[in-house]
C-alpha cells in the first residue's frame, strides 16, 4: 500500500509520540508500504518554525530520507485538484495532501477528523 502522511502524523512518527496507534506504526514500518511525504508537510512545518509553533532539530529532508520515506513535489496537477474538493477544510495544507492523495491514489494517514470525510483514500490513525 502507498501511504501519504498527514503533517501531525509525520511529526508524531519523528517524535515516537504516543498519539501514533499501533496500526499507523505498523502501516509506517510495514517494508511492503511505500510511505511518502508531501513538500506541503515541510512547508507547513518551515512556517510553524518560523511563527515559533515548532521546534524540529536537523534537517528535516535529511531525516525524512534517512527514515525511507519518499519526499512528493506538487505538481500543477495536485494544485487544481483542490479545486474539486468540497469545503470541508479551510486548510490549504490539508487541501493539497487530499488533492494529492486523490491524483496519485495514496492512502492518506491522519487523525484530523475533517480529513477524514473527503471523498478520497483516508484512512484514521
Amino acid at each position: 500500500m502507498d501511504l501519504l502522511l498527514d503533517t501531525h502524523v509525520l511529526l508524531w512518527w519523528l517524535a515516537d509520540d504516543a498519539q501514533l496507534t499501533d496500526k499507523a506504526c505498523e502501516l509506517i514500518a510495514a517494508p511492503e508500504n511505500m510511505v511518502f511525504v508531501s513538500v506541503a508537510s515541510a512547508w507547513e512545518i518551515a512556517i510553524k518554525q518560523t511563527l515559533g509553533k515548532l521546534t524540529i532539530g536537523g534537517d528535516l529532508e535529511a531525516v525524512v530520507i534517512e527514515e525511507g520515506f519518499t519526499t512528493l513535489p506538487i505538481s500543477f496537477k495536485h494544485a487544481t485538484e483542490t479545486q474539486s474538493l468540497p469545503p470541508i477544510h479551510s486548510d490549504p495544507f490539508d487541501r493539497m495532501l487530499v488533492a494529492q492523495a486523490r491524483v496519485e491514489a495514496l492512502h492518506l494517514l491522519t487523525a484530523d477528523r475533517r480529513v477524514l470525510k473527503y471523498p478520497a483514500n483516508v484512512i484514521s490513525c
